[in-house]
């Protein structure tokens, strides 16, 4: 726990994906906020989050992901998720966020026919 966050942004052809790196918290996930509005402010309409399977995410750092999921929905963008470990993918589950995305065991799956 408490590994620093980064957040890398890059593009593979329309699909504009964040590769977080680190633990996402209430206070962490402010950059992965500011990095979603950086590429919503630039258009984009597909989004991969790409994290760290070694990486924490805590009920602060869910928040934060409902929040972009919600405020994707409301932009008309479609959001993927990769990276995730079994654990991340199951509370992911339960706690609704994939009614608003979908995840994907690989980039290549989750980026094929985006």
């Amino acid at each position: 726990m408490n590994k620093e966050i980064q957040v890398s942004i890059s593009q593979k052809d329309d699909v504009s994906i964040l590769n977080i790196q680190g633990d996402v918290t209430a206070i962490s996930g402010e950059t992965i906020e500011e990095a979603y509005q950086k590429v919503n402010t630039n258009g984009a309409k597909k989004i991969l989050l790409y994290f760290d399977k070694d990486g924490y995410i805590n009920s602060g750092g869910i928040a934060i992901l409902i929040g972009i999921a919600s405020e994707s929905r409301k932009n008309e963008q479609k959001i993927r998720i990769t990276g995730l470990s079994a654990h991340f993918q199951k509370i992911f589950n339960m706690v609704g966020l994939t009614k608003y995305t979908e995840i994907f065991p690989t980039e290549e799956l989750a980026l094929k026919d985006f």
